[in-house]
């Protein structure tokens, strides 16, 4: 049998005006959920926050890698993680996921100099 690659994800979340507090919470609370439940890999997920600067829009941005093509679909399967992404959805606009890879750039870490 074929071993299946991880699959970096890139996760927006725009988060409705004084939902901040909750939402970074249950966030905190995510990838080890993930992780706990098998589903994303052992490389800690990155988040970031960022403003709109013209209108002021909170977003938070993970990045993190499922173990495989089916561990998303898995993880709506997955109390654990429901546990965390129902009441997540009240709070949100909005919210993106990007399948994503790594490109080299010449000013990367491994460029020549």
């Amino acid at each position: 049998m074929a071993r299946q690659s991880p699959v970096r994800m890139i996760c927006i979340y725009h988060v409705k005006k004084g939902a901040e507090a909750k939402f970074k919470k249950l966030l905190a609370s995510h990838w080890p959920a993930l992780r706990a439940a098998g589903l994303a890999t052992a490389e800690p997920a990155t988040v970031m926050r960022g403003e709109d600067k013209s209108h002021g829009r909170v977003a938070f941005v993970e990045q993190f890698s499922w173990i495989n093509a089916k561990a998303a679909i898995t993880a709506h399967y997955t109390p654990e993680v429901r546990e965390i992404w129902d009441p997540m959805m009240p709070l949100l606009e909005d919210m993106e996921f990007l399948k994503s890879s790594p490109v080299a750039m010449p000013f990367g870490a491994t460029a020549r100099r």
